[in-house]
């Protein structure tokens, strides 16, 4: 249902872009052609709503042995950072891959969520399974994320050359892992959320507006709305 509603939307914008097309130039756009993403998105409103996924990947946070406090410190920053309308869909589940596969999977192709954030499981532990879940349901593989995480935490704490958090594309939304710690959480999203929306922008996602007081969001100048 979801892929329909998906095929659904992209056509309403198709039709919308086309019909802005015909209006300046005075003729129909030609319907084998294919319509130019970024032109379309410019003329799309601000404040398209997006669903950012937020997996908790801890066998003891999973089996209730100690409360979640890393999901919790992601949505916190969102509920700080952005400014145009959001929702998260949260969830905790064991150092398993298989498990945290398929809830990569779920989020992205069911629960439509254009950013699925990860937390935990990305160290170099035995358990520490999260990277190679994420490089399993990717289709491209982004790791500038992973090298701008690794250069923030260094200036911390040594054993951020021991993280191993990359990112990736699924489809239409973007995966990033992030460690299991709060406070390496704020740190690092502090810094690398600020790449976040173009790179929604580029893959079809919705346009994420950000507070310039938290994360002032990049994107060159032909790609800005406000």
């Amino acid at each position: 249902m979801l892929g329909k509603t998906r095929h659904l939307i992209n056509l309403r914008r198709w039709q919308f872009a086309s019909a802005v097309f015909e209006r300046v130039h005075g003729q129909v756009q030609n319907t084998d052609a294919v319509f130019p993403l970024d032109l379309f998105q410019r003329f799309m409103p601000i404040g398209e709503m997006c669903r950012f996924g937020v997996v908790t990947a801890s066998d003891r946070a999973s089996s209730g042995e100690y409360e979640d406090l890393s999901g919790p410190a992601i949505v916190a920053f969102l509920e700080e950072a952005v400014s145009s309308d959001w929702e998260a869909v949260t969830s905790v589940v064991a150092d398993d891959r298989e498990a945290i596969e398929l809830e990569m999977i779920r989020l992205c192709d069911e629960e439509g969520c254009s950013v699925v954030i990860t937390t935990g499981g990305t160290g170099p532990a035995p358990r520490d399974i999260t990277p190679e879940a994420t490089e399993s349901v990717c289709d491209r593989m982004l790791p500038g994320f992973g090298e701008q995480m690794r250069t923030v935490s260094m200036k911390y704490v040594p054993t951020a050359m021991l993280s191993r958090q990359t990112a990736g594309i699924r489809g239409s939304s973007l995966i990033m892992n992030l460690p299991g710690s709060p406070r390496s959480i704020r740190e690092i999203l502090d810094v690398v959320f600020a790449a976040v929306p173009y790179c929604v922008d580029l893959i079809g996602g919705p346009y994420i507006a950000t507070v310039p007081s938290v994360v002032d969001a990049f994107r060159p100048p032909h790609a800005r709305r406000e």
